[in-house]
Formats: C-alpha cells, sequence, structure tokens
C-alpha cells in the first residue's frame, strides 16, 4: 500500500453527515469535525433537510492538513451514534 494519497494538501474538503434532523445532531456534527480541524465559521458549514424533514444532511468544509487527519475525523463521525452516514 502507498503512502501517497491521491489528494493534494492543504485543501479545502467537505466532511457530509447524515442523521435525525435534531438540534442536538447539527451540534455533533460540527464538534465531531471540529475536534480534529479547529473551529470552523458559521459560513462553513451547510445543512439540507431531506423531502419529509425527519432527516438532514450536515457538511462541514475545513482545510485539510492532511490524509491522517481525514482518516481521524472520519472515524469518529462513522463510529458516532447518531451519525447515520458519512460521505
Amino acid at each position: 500500500m502507498s503512502d501517497e494519497s491521491a489528494i493534494s494538501f492543504p485543501c479545502r474538503f467537505p466532511i457530509k453527515m447524515m442523521g435525525r434532523d435534531t438540534p442536538e445532531f447539527r451540534a455533533t456534527a460540527r464538534a465531531l469535525v471540529e475536534r480534529h480541524a479547529g473551529a470552523v465559521s458559521d459560513n462553513a458549514v451547510q445543512t439540507a433537510l431531506s423531502r419529509n424533514a425527519r432527516f438532514v444532511s450536515v457538511t462541514v468544509t475545513i482545510t485539510a492538513e492532511s490524509q491522517e487527519q481525514l482518516d481521524s475525523i472520519y472515524r469518529d463521525v462513522s463510529s458516532h451514534d447518531d451519525v447515520l452516514m458519512a460521505l
């Protein structure tokens, strides 16, 4: 396995998570990313409701510094009980 990434760092990178539409999920999604990337501005966070408004996607765009950072974010996000899917 190669240590090289297909991505050139640093770069802007969106982290997208889906879960039930609650204020807690929105805050959790942001906090999970900020744990690894530092504080993000409000305009770096976008949300979109599902058709029936029961679910929400939260996209947090960060400046990714390394593949290791992204891997750590995705490990935390994917293992959290409130995150139904991460992209």
